[in-house]
């Protein structure tokens, strides 16, 4: 069991306070401190190479820190250190991940792809054993609606296009009902109108969920944006609002010149 101790600031769901991460002598984590609001929707932006996947990788237990806490602030009121942690642990505490390329049942329909991510038991004879409740069906339209996928329910999943993979993939999370919900890379791939519709998909979960969105897309960034984190070798740059980050001299030079040039 893991320590834990009475966490009085209860507006924090996620500190993360001086950790560092090498790998074979670079640092992909310099020192950084990150702190997530209850219900905030945050979007990273940051170079190549700034850290931003390591970073998640941290939150996620994917990788350990060589220093530095991660501390996850518990609805009960207690804090758990993340590094303690393996990564399903985290996975059970309800820290969510969605990967850039989308990964659903394929040769199962929309719907079947929410039931099975439901927050059930994952063995065989709780899989053969399941029957559909009440509660579950009510929580499954529930899902399908949010991510506007209601129409297809009955769709074979590997039939869909980019974008409706990525928001089932998002539905599919949603199901598992997350605290914290970390999004890389939603828009990459996506047509201007499915970009537009997953932005507004982003900003609806906004105070339901605490929510972290990787992206390149400054656009995409423009339409969601409440606050911006711009990491630049493993350490905040700046952060603040959209105009404010992309107004910034240093964060010009450092990533939004080198992705005019790029």
């Amino acid at each position: 069991m893991v320590n834990s101790v009475v966490y009085k600031d209860t507006d924090l769901v996620l500190s993360v306070e001086s950790v560092s991460k090498s790998f074979d002598g670079f640092k992909a984590i310099n020192d950084l401190n990150f702190y997530l609001g209850e219900g905030e929707l945050r979007t990273i932006i940051g170079p190549n190479g700034a850290g931003k996947s390591t970073f998640m990788d941290l939150i996620t237990g994917r990788t350990r820190p060589d220093e530095g806490t991660v501390t996850f602030h518990q609805d009960d009121g207690h804090d758990l250190d993340l590094t303690k942690l393996r990564e399903y642990q985290i996975n059970r505490l309800g820290i969510s991940r969605k990967f850039q390329t989308p990964s659903v049942y394929q040769d199962h329909s929309v719907y079947d792809n929410i039931v099975l991510s439901l927050n059930h038991g994952r063995g065989v004879w709780q899989s053969l054993l399941y029957k559909e409740s009440a509660a579950d069906k009510e929580a499954i339209e529930e899902v399908l609606e949010t991510v506007r996928l209601q129409d297809l329910c009955n769709e074979r999943a590997g039939l869909l296009s980019h974008g409706q993979k990525q928001w089932l993939e998002i539905g599919m999370l949603l199901a598992q009902k997350p605290r914290i919900l970390l999004v890389d890379e939603p828009a990459a791939g996506m047509s201007d109108e499915e970009t537009e519709r997953t932005g507004e998909l982003l900003l609806s979960l906004e105070g339901k969920h605490s929510i972290m969105v990787i992206e390149h897309d400054m656009e995409f960034i423009r339409q969601i944006a409440r606050k911006v984190t711009v990491l630049h070798q493993g350490h905040v740059l700046k952060e603040g609002k959209f105009l404010e980050v992309a107004n910034d001299p240093t964060v010009k030079e450092v990533y939004l010149g080198r992705q005019k040039h790029d």
